[in-house]
């Protein structure tokens, strides 16, 4: 269902195509079904509650009541902090931690999936503009839920002279707090970008103009 919402409601950029390879009443007493969840989209928590209110009347009868709570939860990494340390495989099956970057800039981009038109597009961007990271002192580095064979080939397919990591399950895009796209249907695209010391100096997220990312990364680097 989800992937058939997110055919009618994504633009024609993002569907399959290829790439160039250069979210006092009467008291309330929580029953034991109440639940909560937190839905795909990292940012929104939806709870659902049910609530059994006491009669006023003399038949002694009480009545429920469902509610539903949509509320917005604010990302767990922010501009000026030290986002949470990770350990990956990377397109070559080695491990690689993020400690392993400290001491320059990096550029730690979430995006969807390999192989997709805007993400494509966004890693031939990066790739296109590389040296100009390099001469920045700047490392870069994407992460998917893809595995790391699908990482290999995409990376060798575009020629891509930077890091790919696997993050199967998408655990340490949940502990950064990277927000979906399209109500949970779309991983979302963030990048960050950290100082020398680990401290993210730049968030930026834009699901539908991948290559912006460059961009705007690119400008704040020059400005460190």
């Amino acid at each position: 269902m989800a992937s058939t919402l997110a055919k009618h409601l994504l633009p024609s950029s993002l569907l399959p195509t290829t790439c160039n390879n250069s979210t006092q009443s009467p008291k309330h007493h929580p029953s034991a079904a109440a639940a909560a969840f937190r839905s795909h989209f990292h940012g929104l928590k939806l709870s659902i509650s049910t609530t059994t209110t006491p009669s006023s009347s003399s038949s002694g009868l009480t009545s429920s009541k469902t509610s539903l709570l949509l509320t917005v939860v604010a990302g767990k990494v922010n501009k000026g902090s030290v986002p949470p340390s990770f350990t990956l495989k990377d397109q070559d099956g080695k491990s690689v931690s993020l400690s392993k970057f400290k001491g320059k800039p990096v550029v730690v981009y979430f995006y969807p999936a390999d192989e997709t038109p805007g993400c494509t597009k966004q890693a031939c961007a990066f790739r296109d503009s590389y040296e100009k990271f390099k001469k920045a002192g700047a490392q870069v580095v994407g992460i998917s839920g893809d595995d790391a064979a699908s990482h290999k080939a995409f990376a060798k397919k575009y020629k891509l002279p930077f890091t790919l990591l696997s993050d199967e399950g998408n655990k340490v895009r949940k502990d950064w707090g990277v927000p979906s796209d399209l109500f949970g249907t779309l991983p979302g695209r963030q990048t960050y970008v950290l100082d020398k010391n680990g401290v993210v100096q730049l968030i930026y997220n834009n699901q539908f103009q991948p290559e912006k990312h460059i961009d705007e990364t690119l400008k704040l680097l020059q400005s460190l």
